[in-house]
């Protein structure tokens, strides 16, 4: 036999919108970097484009970003849900006989557009998270870049500090050979002795430098296990970037400047959220009453609104639109330093360019033309062996300048690919 309250709260919950497992399953998780990664060992110099493709593959700041994707997804599901309806039961009068005993369901109905403010902020926060992770990819990016050309400038260091080292050594021998013939004082052998401890000292601590630029690249594929051998590429490429009016006018779509922008798009959307909630929502009770002592069963209707006498939300409201304020003001704040950080790097670039073409074309040559004559001259006995030194270190500091102004270049040229996520 059927329950007499079964017919009635059947038909109240037909009035409910149907929802079918497609509205309620979550997406596919954002795709995100492997975790589990094999060792990289190779005697191939290692490339630009296969570190980029590592740090990719296996950094967890990238992987960490991504989950924002799929936290927002879950927030869009939630978004879209509908209240949930309420069964409830009364019964009066314990005596079988006179006894009444009401069941009914009640159906919430949110007004205002709850519903559609809300799946509106979730798609933003969405976005934002999108435009949050394109950050961190243009971050990493530009992070491996100048921990590979550390790398390489590092290696480069250590060739010219081992050619140092050849050519103090090569001076103390000489040196040396000019003491025993009695042509110079031993206070010149000991500072020939001098320099090439200075060489020696410098070599070891470029080679140190090597392996902490070494670890720094590593660290940002996510697997401390990987081992490489040297990396390749050609310094004397030097980067090349459009002029700094053009470079500004790119701003608008660098990946911080439409992280911002999605921020204060998600704070706007939170605004109407909170305006919606100053109205209240509405609750339909629908059910069935059974009196047993007149043997009737009746239809019970009702609904319930709160009176928005004290809590109109106007608190959130405030606060939401102090926040989205602040969005704006932030944006503005933001656009400015990255301004001031683009055009810093576009003059830091330049500079360092020129810098280093006038020591390779010019400084570096008549640097090296300098000490191969003071040496020739000292054998001959032209020259002291005072400006033996003197030339071998200003070629020194040429070299070790060269190279500092190629490190400026391509740590410039960096920024401002990192700024512009290019």
């Amino acid at each position: 036999m059927t329950p007499w309250w079964l017919p009635p709260l059947l038909a109240a919950c037909s009035m409910f919108p149907a929802y079918t497992y497609a509205q309620l399953a979550p997406p596919a998780p954002a795709a995100v970097p492997a975790q589990a990664l094999t060792p990289l060992v190779t005697s191939e110099p290692l490339t630009l484009a296969q570190a980029l493709e590592r740090a990719s593959a296996g950094s967890f700041f990238l992987s960490a970003a991504a989950r924002d994707i799929d936290i927002a997804e879950g927030e869009a599901i939630q978004a879209a849900t509908r209240p949930n309806p309420e069964v409830g039961t009364s019964m009066e009068d314990t005596r079988q006989s006179s006894r009444i005993t009401t069941a009914q369901i009640g159906l919430p109905i949110e007004l205002g557009g709850k519903r559609a403010a809300r799946m509106t902020a979730a798609d933003a926060s969405r976005d934002l998270a999108r435009a949050q992770f394109n950050v961190a990819r243009a971050q990493l990016r530009a992070e491996v870049i100048g921990a590979f050309f550390a790398i390489l400038i590092a290696q480069e260091r250590i060739r010219l500090s081992q050619a140092s080292v050849d050519l103090a050594s090569q001076g103390s021998r000489i040196a040396g050979r000019r003491v025993e013939a009695g042509k110079i004082s031993p206070v010149e052998a000991t500072k020939a002795g001098v320099e090439q401890a200075n060489a020696e000292l410098a070599l070891a601590e470029g080679r140190a430098a090597l392996q902490v630029a070494r670890d720094g690249l590593v660290s940002l594929w996510g697997n401390a296990a990987t081992a490489f051998g040297d990396v390749g590429g050609v310094l004397d490429d030097l980067p090349e970037r459009p002029p700094v009016d053009a470079l500004l006018q790119a701003l608008a779509d660098s990946p911080d400047v439409v992280a911002s922008q999605r921020e204060s798009d998600r704070l706007r959307a939170q605004v109407e959220v909170e305006r919606t909630r100053r109205y209240p929502d509405v609750t339909f009770n629908v059910g069935a009453r059974r009196n047993n002592e007149l043997g009737l069963t009746q239809a019970v209707v009702g609904v319930s609104i709160p009176i928005p006498v004290f809590d109109r939300n106007q608190g959130n409201l405030y606060q939401a639109l102090s926040r989205a304020d602040q969005a704006r003001d932030q944006q503005q704040v933001l656009a400015a330093r990255l301004g001031f950080e683009l055009r810093r790097a576009s003059a830091a670039l330049t500079v360092s360019r020129e810098s280093a073409n006038t020591l390779r074309t010019a400084i570096l040559p008549a640097a090296q033309q300098a000490f191969d004559a003071a040496t020739r001259g000292f054998e001959a006995g032209k020259f002291s062996f005072l400006e033996v030194l003197d030339s071998q270190r200003t070629l020194f500091q040429a070299r070790a300048r060269y190279l500092d102004q190629l490190a400026s270049a391509y740590q410039a040229a960096a920024t401002i690919d990192r700024i512009l996520g290019r």
